[in-house]
């Protein structure tokens, strides 16, 4: 028998934009419970993109989610021995989740100075459909393509 499912509890709404996006991704950004380390860092990197584009660096933000969200993902699933990888939609909460983690890697690996520099540059890549979480996503979604002939396995 299962154990019970653990309560989702909706995340406190950032101080300064009032977004629950920005507040998960900072709880991203996190090492070791440093969070003002973590805020700093995101702000620093959205007034670099408002220096540098004149937008605000929540809407850049925003627009870098919605370019590197996915919509579909491949899933191993056995039948008969064999091994398919069966495309499924994804549903909201970890597509957010998905899209907020490769954009965090994603500046992380980029080579630069600071980190804030480094999410500046991968958050403008991605608002603008470049960079390495955007190509991630659209890996991920040639997969799904290309195995699409396994939907019929969806469970």
């Amino acid at each position: 028998m299962r154990r019970n499912r653990a309560e989702i509890r909706p995340a406190i709404p950032d101080p300064r934009y009032g977004s629950r996006v920005v507040t998960k991704f900072v709880a991203s950004l996190m090492y070791n419970g440093k969070r003002s380390t973590a805020e700093t860092v995101l702000y620093t990197a959205f007034n670099k993109i408002e220096e540098v584009t004149g937008r605000r660096g929540i809407d850049v933000f925003d627009q870098a989610m919605r370019n590197v969200t996915p919509v579909v993902e491949v899933k191993p699933r056995r039948v008969g021995g064999a091994t398919y990888q069966v495309p499924i939609d994804i549903r909201g909460e970890r597509r957010q989740a998905l899209a907020l983690r490769w954009l965090r890697d994603s500046a992380r690996r980029r080579s630069g100075h600071s980190m804030m520099e480094k999410l500046a540059a991968e958050l403008l890549d991605a608002a603008n459909n470049a960079g390495n979480a955007v190509r991630r996503k659209e890996e991920t979604h040639r997969m799904a393509e290309a195995n699409r002939a396994f939907v019929h396995y969806r469970w």
